[in-house]
């Protein structure tokens, strides 16, 4: 009668904790499928992800994609009351309760996971230079993960890591319609995690980002003062994300501050850029051939360089012809100041906040088990920085 009062994800762990225990199902053999486990069990598809990500978790199973799971060997993890043994002297964490079993040893540095969709802009590099910053001089090293903005590679990313140990994770969530599942599961075990750049609209975790809608304002106020009057806003990224919605949120409401009516054919969203080689039938492409806008704000860097190419290729220049305004920073800022006006998001300061949050976590394991609310929520305001590719509009 006690597994009748069990949620169903658990009932299904039992299940096959108990078939490995008894050593029906050995190290190396084939868990069967989702598929197969939901007419088995009769239940939806995110009944059995949860329970085979928790097994995976603990070790029991270990996922291989396109091939499916298999039995683990149960090496630091706890299948049996001797293996629990063997996990706390390894000092492992125990992502099931999301304490950890054990400190390790003396000067003995324990892994912090970071899942980045990529690191092919400076922003990302910046981000990653204020989480190390942060972790220097303490008891943690940073091991990361690019997902190439995929949310199964996001998964799978998850898993591996905590099954290798990791004591906390700084999530920088993909690009996707929905929350990725085993971020709720983290949220479910208590595991010490935090999001960086944006945060998941209705479900409390601690995050750092900055203040997206503001950033979008001071850029539409900046290029109104220049004269401009048919301001487009453009992202690569189809899918919705919180900052995405809310950068586009305050374009919306600065204009309508500036008395401007919405047009929306100056929404550009429906499109992706892989390469700098794009024609005539591209909907970017064939934006700014028309001419339509006098001034382009780019949600992130690495769009606002195409912008500028795509316009070169047609003759235009920035800021004598249209002005190109982005989010971050496309240049190393080094030693000479980049050419771009753009919106500064403190990305260093972001990776620092959230690397502390982390370290406060893990140091302190009484804050964590906290699930009333008390989440540590930073967004930062954002800054403009004025450079060289915004300008007074050109007169006719």
């Amino acid at each position: 009668m006690q597994s009748e009062r069990q949620p169903l994800y658990v009932q299904i762990q039992e299940h096959f904790k108990q078939l490995i225990s008894s050593g029906k199902l050995i190290d190396g053999d084939r868990i069967p499928s989702e598929k197969e486990l939901i007419a088995r069990f009769n239940v939806s598809r995110i009944t059995v992800a949860n329970a085979l990500a928790q097994l995976a978790k603990d070790g029991w199973i270990y996922r291989i994609p396109g091939r499916g799971s298999f039995v683990g060997s149960g090496e630091g993890t706890s299948i049996s009351p001797q293996a629990g043994d063997l996990q706390a002297k390894k000092g492992v964490q125990s992502v099931a309760t999301g304490s950890p079993i054990d400190r390790p040893e003396a000067g003995v540095r324990r892994m912090v996971g970071l899942l980045i969709p990529s690191m092919d802009d400076y922003f990302a590099l910046r981000l990653v230079q204020g989480i190390v910053n942060a972790l220097n001089d303490t008891g943690y090293y940073l091991a990361t993960v690019l997902t190439h903005n995929s949310k199964e590679r996001e998964r799978e990313a998850i898993v591996e890591l905590t099954r290798m140990g990791a004591a906390g994770l700084i999530i920088f969530p993909v690009d996707a319609e929905t929350y990725n599942e085993e971020i709720l599961a983290l949220k479910m075990n208590k595991f010490p995690f935090v999001l960086i750049d944006r945060y998941l609209p209705g479900v409390e975790t601690n995050f750092v980002c900055s203040d997206s809608a503001l950033g979008a304002k001071l850029a539409v106020s900046h290029l109104w003062e220049l004269g401009h009057r048919r301001i487009a806003i453009c992202s690569d990224s189809p899918l919705p994300t919180v900052s995405v919605d809310e950068r586009i949120a305050g374009y919306m409401e600065a204009l309508k501050e500036q008395g401007a009516m919405i047009d929306p054919s100056l929404i550009l969203t429906d499109f992706r850029i892989d390469d700098f080689r794009l024609d005539e039938r591209h909907p970017l492409y064939r934006h700014l051939q028309s001419q339509s806008a006098t001034a382009y704000i780019a949600l992130n860097a690495k769009l606002g360089i195409h912008l500028a190419i795509l316009a070169r290729q047609l003759g235009l220049r920035a800021p004598d012809d249209l002005s190109i305004l982005t989010f971050d920073d496309p240049s190393p800022g080094l030693e000479e100041p980049g050419r771009y006006t753009h919106v500064a998001q403190s990305e260093g300061e972001i990776g620092s906040k959230a690397a502390e949050i982390l370290i406060r976590l893990l140091d302190r394991p009484q804050d964590k088990d906290k699930d009333n609310g008390q989440y540590t929520k930073i967004i930062l305001r954002p800054e403009l920085v004025v450079r060289g590719s915004t300008g007074p509009v050109k007169l006719s």
